[in-house]
């Protein structure tokens, strides 16, 4: 490639990567030469000004229409923007919790949290704006590797060793799975590209091959339901939200999160929306059984698991496997409201789950202890606190007038409005809602209820006390009015745009 070709691409369209790139280099540098006993605590106003311009840069290209560099390699469109703007508000908040954290014997490597931190993001929002195998895997691996570093970041904490060994460990097998699945897909179409992928598996010749491509589907998804803490591979997501700093534990549970369901959407929609299965029926039809499985576990066992956990963070751990298979009942009908549907409720899901993980933070910080007895009292300490944590918990369990309770209505109607209708999924849905309210009004009874040894008020700071306000101030306006946020994406999004490209190619 010549130097008038590279000079001549749209290199625009990749300017909130850009943004995100630079500001990671120029926090790298000044962490490699600022003298050892300056504070790195600075850098994340840095930190949080990349993002800012970022979150500018991504919404100057909302109403524009899709473009691609190199050949489909990275794509600018409806589906990339929607995720985007997930990926970016909530590592903006989480930064800010970052600022606020307590590193103790670690702060020196403060500078390069943030840094890491970023460049997670930023192989992130490549998994976003992927069309290409060899792409999203580079993505992929940018924010797994990103993250491992991220996880064991207290290097003197044998807890937080043990989170990174496991969180290596497990994810090494998750990419040797998803590699694994990727190599029967380019095998059988002799492509990378996902629109060449999906064009070559609607060729008749396919059929000779029905079993390798069912093959290839589940051992992909296999692999990439590690991402999202799905079950049976979720066992990882306790022991590392127990062991990684709060805010990584938060940016696992949200923005990591996020990354693998947008990659799960984008490589199996292109790839497999008009894959033939066994027999000639659609291959998406064939496997609903299989995700509607799969679906079921993860609630059950988030749930029932959480039932018993007295530390708050591996609670909130299986809060998030539960979570995510919530998020995967839309997947089992692949309807038409897929997309709002997810996107909706991982939008609340952002503001709810950050926002309880802010409290979490004051509240551990100020007990010193991570264990649900010490939010004991806490109304009596900190009534707003208490009173935050109360509407995040609300979400969290879907009681109505919460951001939660409109995604998974949205989520139950969705798995209903199909025909056949998925009643026993819908079923479960309902029963593992249920199971949740005990673990979380433990949470809520133990603020109100209950006495607790430490009497003094908490001091407030003053990034946590922004990023509690917002959350929770987001949580209940999207749960009075769903209708703004799913206007919005309406509006901005036409992701018809995703589906015409599909289809021409």
């Amino acid at each position: 490639m010549d130097l008038h070709t590279l000079t001549s691409m749209n290199w625009g369209i990749m300017a909130p990567e850009f943004a995100i790139l630079g500001t990671a280099i120029i926090l790298s540098l000044l962490d490699l030469f600022m003298p050892r006993t300056r504070s790195r605590r600075p850098l994340g106003i840095l930190a949080i000004a990349g993002i800012a311009a970022a979150f500018i840069f991504l919404y100057m290209q909302f109403g524009h229409e899709g473009a691609s560099l190199f050949h489909d390699m990275y794509r600018l469109d409806s589906f990339s923007k929607a995720f985007k703007q997930i990926l970016l508000l909530g590592t903006g908040l989480i930064l800010v919790l970052a600022y606020d954290y307590r590193m103790g014997e670690e702060e020196e490597y403060r500078g390069e949290f943030y840094y890491l931190l970023l460049t997670a993001l930023l192989g992130a929002m490549f998994m976003a704006s992927s069309g290409d195998m060899i792409t999203l895997f580079i993505g992929l691996e940018l924010l797994s590797l990103s993250s491992y570093v991220m996880a064991g970041m207290r290097k003197r904490k044998l807890e937080s060793n043990e989170a990174a060994f496991k969180y290596v460990v497990t994810g090494g097998i998750s990419t040797a799975i998803t590699m694994f699945g990727m190599s029967y897909v380019f095998g059988l179409t002799g492509e990378t590209n996902l629109y060449a992928v999906g064009a070559a598996l609607r060729d008749t010749s396919i059929l000779q091959n029905q079993f390798l491509l069912v093959f290839a589907f589940f051992i992909t998804f296999a692999g990439l339901t590690f991402k999202i803490a799905s079950a049976p591979f979720h066992m990882w997501a306790p022991d590392v939200y127990q062991g990684s700093p709060l805010p990584v534990t938060a940016f696992l549970s949200v923005v990591s999160k996020t990354a693998g369901f947008a990659i799960i959407l984008r490589f199996f929609l292109m790839c497999f929306s008009s894959a033939p299965g066994i027999k000639g029926d659609p291959l998406l039809l064939q496997v609903q059984p299989y995700l509607a499985v799969l679906a079921g576990a993860t609630m059950i066992a988030g749930n029932v698991i959480a039932l018993r956990q007295r530390n708050i963070k591996r609670l909130f751990a299986y809060s998030s496997v539960a979570q995510a298979g919530y998020i995967l009942v839309p997947f089992v009908s692949v309807s038409a409201l897929l997309f709002e549907t997810t996107w909706f409720y991982l939008l609340a899901y952002l503001f709810m789950n950050i926002g309880a993980f802010a409290v979490i933070q004051e509240v551990t910080a100020a007990s010193g202890t991570n264990d649900i007895s010490g939010f004991a009292g806490l109304y009596k300490r900190s009534p707003w606190l208490a009173f935050a944590m109360t509407i995040f918990i609300l979400s969290l369990a879907g009681i109505p007038a919460t951001a939660g309770f409109a995604g998974k209505f949205g989520i139950f109607m969705n798995a209903l409005g199909t025909n056949p209708g998925h009643y026993i999924l819908a079923g479960i849905l309902m029963a593992a809602t249920v199971v949740s309210y005990f673990y979380y009004f433990n949470i809520i009874g133990q603020m109100f209820f209950r006495s607790g040894q430490e009497e003094r008020a908490i001091q407030h700071k003053k990034g946590l006390l922004f990023v509690t306000a917002l959350c929770a101030a987001a949580t209940m306006f999207f749960g009075i009015f769903p209708g703004t946020a799913l206007h919005f994406f309406y509006n901005e999004f036409h992701l018809t745009d995703f589906f015409q490209t599909l289809g021409q190619k």
